[in-house]
């Protein structure tokens, strides 16, 4: 992960973080799906923001999205073996752990930094 991306990914979950103190959930949610795209191709970043859509599915006591973030906690070490990682995907349980998505523009134009 190169230092824009990096830094980028690290602002999402500040924000996330943030809105968690002041139990804005909603908004700590969609900062989180903006760091798993961000940080999806890394392993340690994948891993950190499914462990937090955790931590709030739990504080929401929302069942699916419990299921869901375990579930895509065990599929990281084999999507990252395989190389079959859907990027775009927000990682959230509302979509499919398989299913690529379009990315945000801004999101895009960090990430297209990431192959240069």
């Amino acid at each position: 992960m190169n230092t824009i991306t990096k830094t980028a990914f690290l602002k999402e979950m500040a924000l996330a973080e943030t809105c968690w103190q002041q139990r804005a959930l909603e908004q700590a949610f969609a900062h989180l799906e903006r760091a798993h795209i961000l940080g999806q191709r890394e392993f340690l970043t994948h891993a950190r923001t499914h462990l937090w859509m955790l931590r709030i599915g739990w504080a929401r006591r929302d069942g699916r999205e419990i299921r869901g973030q375990i579930l895509r906690l065990l599929l990281i070490p084999l999507g990252h073996l395989t190389g079959r990682l859907p990027l775009g995907n927000t990682g959230g349980a509302n979509v499919s752990a398989f299913k690529p998505m379009p990315i945000a523009r801004d999101l895009a134009a960090i990430l297209r930094n990431e192959k240069l």
